[in-house]
């Protein structure tokens, strides 16, 4: 086997309708700072201080098409790392709280007895996001 020629995720890119309204949710429900952006694109650039995440806004958001998970190609949910169950709770009030937030179910074990919580809710805008306690030794199991 060869070693992979790739060192993990550089950023990821999400396309989305209301930009102020998505760089918010990651300043404001998440703690991420704005790091960097492109007004004439329109981009901004968000970060946790591990993960960079690249918000473009849609040329013609009155006529975006909201992304089907079960019916489209491309990504079905970002997920991101808390240190634990306590954090988790802080994220989970903190991102229900948020204006336009819709939260697909609250945290709980991602299957029966395991140690590994998480929640799922969508951003403004729609794109979802799952929030997760994870082991040291790698992603979970069980996709969100």
């Amino acid at each position: 086997m060869t070693a992979p020629l790739t060192l993990g995720v550089h950023h990821v890119g999400l396309a989305v309708p209301d930009l102020d309204a998505a760089e918010r949710f990651f300043v404001e429900a998440l703690g991420w700072s704005v790091v960097g952006g492109v007004p004439d694109y329109p981009a901004a650039f968000v970060s946790d201080g591990t993960t960079m995440v690249t918000l473009w806004r849609v040329a013609d958001p009155g006529h975006a098409v909201a992304f089907d998970r079960r019916g489209n190609v491309g990504l079905h949910h970002l997920a991101l790392k808390v240190a634990d169950l306590d954090v988790l709770a802080a994220a989970y009030e903190r991102v229900r709280a948020h204006p336009g937030v819709a939260i697909e179910f609250a945290p709980g074990p991602m299957r029966e007895g395991s140690p590994m919580h998480h929640f799922i809710c969508a951003m403004p805008g729609g794109v979802r996001l799952e929030v997760a306690t994870a082991p040291a030794d790698g992603p979970s199991p069980r996709p969100g």
